[in-house]
């Protein structure tokens, strides 16, 4: 689902970068810091090379390599508190969301608070209403918008502020400015988040699944490092999330001194060791499940819809119905192509499914 991972190895900027044809947006100019950061890179050392002779795949201590699947827990303590890793488990924000959105109507019915004009558009027998989003073609904005949410309610409703200092803005800060003490006394607004988080999606040239594979690791990072998000380290857990999803989701990821771009008081050297600290708390486990990417999606829309973030919903043109059904049409095409090279190929245990048989006549 992309490259593999790799440190900046150049000051210049990366050939997504380079594509850009404007800046972010100007109201948001104020979340990119001014000051220039050093042109320093951090290079990982090259892997020894290793002779055919000198492998050794023995039953000795030193040279057994553990696969990642004997890292998993068990089955059972996995669903529990895995969401990033296995389908079945309920998503972290999902669960955390719940407690407002209950308290929420229940004091929208004790204080016969009306729902207002509803801005929800239904499909009748004459009109579909369609908004622009799917699971493998997100809305980008949208996406964002859901995304930082599922943050915000991360830092409002977390258990506790447990940490690590790589992650904490005071030991680490990504501005030269002095913060104030009381700024990581109080938690982030969603729109000061979702501001956060689109200046660097907009600078960066980045995704709406790339948000969505931000969220996994996020929840993964949570969970294997038993750490909460919290006003001291959400941004950089969030920049660390970001900075790892778009080098594994994009065919050309933006590298880590092009974020020194953006945020211009941070260096490549802090960026380099956030990284590598990012991938040993997750164990390098580095994987998104199609399954598990689904279920993100449609959990940020249960909590869009609970908290009255609705998609822009628009009705089916007849222009737009030809294209949808071009699309199944070219779809149900390949899978007859599929069949027909099946029933050509010799007969294997691969080409079963493919293959119809007639029926049996009984004499």
């Amino acid at each position: 689902m992309g490259n593999s991972l790799s440190c900046c190895v150049s000051p210049s900027a990366s050939p997504k970068l380079g594509r850009r044809t404007g800046s972010a947006e100007p109201d948001y100019e104020s979340e990119v810091y001014e000051a220039a950061a050093g042109d320093a890179v951090a290079v990982a050392p090259a892997p020894a090379a290793v002779e055919p002779a000198e492998l050794d795949f023995g039953g000795g201590e030193g040279h057994h390599l553990q696969h990642i699947s004997d890292r998993e827990m068990p089955e059972d303590l996995a669903l529990e508190s895995n969401p990033s890793d296995h389908p079945r488990a309920s998503t972290i924000f999902l669960s955390k969301s719940q407690t407002d959105v209950r308290e929420k109507r229940k004091s929208n019915h004790l204080n016969h608070v009306s729902p207002g004009q509803l801005t929800k558009k239904y499909s009748s027998c004459s009109t579909i209403f369609l908004d622009d989003s799917t699971v493998s073609q997100p809305n980008l904005r949208t996406t964002i918008k859901c995304v930082t949410l599922a943050i915000y309610y991360h830092i409002k409703n977390r258990d506790a502020d447990r940490s690590l200092d790589i992650f904490d803005e005071r030991s680490h800060p990504l501005t030269r400015e002095k913060v104030p003490e009381e700024y990581f006394k109080h938690d982030p607004e969603h729109k000061f988040i979702y501001r956060f988080v689109r200046t660097l999606f907009s600078a960066a040239q980045l995704t709406a699944e790339c948000a969505i594979v931000t969220l996994v690791y996020l929840e993964r990072l949570l969970t294997y490092a038993e750490i909460d998000i919290c006003p001291t380290n959400w941004k950089r857990i969030v920049l660390g999330a970001i900075l790892l999803a778009s080098k594994v989701w994009d065919d050309q990821a933006v590298w880590n001194v092009d974020y020194c771009q953006i945020l211009k008081d941070i260096t490549v050297e802090d960026m380099n060791e956030m990284e590598r600290h990012f991938l040993e708390l997750l164990q390098f486990n580095i994987n998104v499940p199609a399954s598990v990417y689904a279920k993100y999606y449609f959990d940020l829309r249960s909590l869009a819809d609970d908290n009255n973030l609705n998609f822009l919903f628009t009705p089916l043109s007849k222009e737009r119905a030809q294209n949808l059904e071009a699309i199944s049409r070219l779809c149900e095409d390949k899978y007859k192509d599929l069949c027909r090279a099946a029933m050509r190929r010799s007969f294997s245990a691969d080409n079963f499914i493919g293959i119809q048989r007639s029926n049996a006549i009984l004499s």
